[in-house]
């Protein structure tokens, strides 16, 4: 087994404070409202929100995959810090055993935020990843990211 790193920035105008709160302690309902080609649904399946909690994500229409299983890690609300990791699912293509994500936001000069994530790739066996699966990756998350972020911007009272 391999394990691939790769770390990641994305800046923006929303404070930490409620960038977490819209993108992390309610994504499950937001995303799948402002992005329905990313996720159609989130169902618990045990706990509720916090570490230990396996969410089953039921992916959009814009999604070659169809479900992902998410197993929260960490969850540090002061310090607006986040770990999940997929743990099930077709998106893990047989030759993943889990991706992992840690996601931290901090406030920025510019007064919004800096949203920096740290994803590691869990490999079976020889596999080794792609520069362009990883770059797709990164390119959905992004453009969720900017999707909320949009959201925030035209809806200022949300959150």
């Amino acid at each position: 087994m391999g394990v691939f790193t790769y770390e990641s920035e994305a800046v923006t105008a929303i404070s930490p404070a409620k960038m977490f709160k819209a993108c992390i302690l309610d994504g499950d309902k937001l995303i799948p409202k402002i992005v329905p080609q990313a996720f159609n649904s989130v169902e618990y399946i045990e706990g509720n929100g916090e570490p230990g909690t396996i969410k089953k994500v039921t992916l959009g229409e814009g999604s070659q995959f169809n479900y992902v299983k998410h197993k929260v890690e960490a969850l540090d609300k002061e310090n607006f810090a986040y770990s999940y990791s997929v743990i099930e699912g077709d998106a893990l293509m047989n030759t993943l055993e889990k991706i992992t994500y840690e996601t931290k936001l901090e406030a920025s000069a510019a007064g919004g935020s800096i949203c920096k994530t740290n994803s590691k790739y869990y490999t079976i066996g020889d596999f080794e990843l792609k520069e362009e699966e990883i770059k797709a990756g990164k390119e959905r998350a992004s453009g969720m990211f900017k999707a909320v972020e949009a959201y925030l911007l035209a809806n200022p009272d949300a959150y």
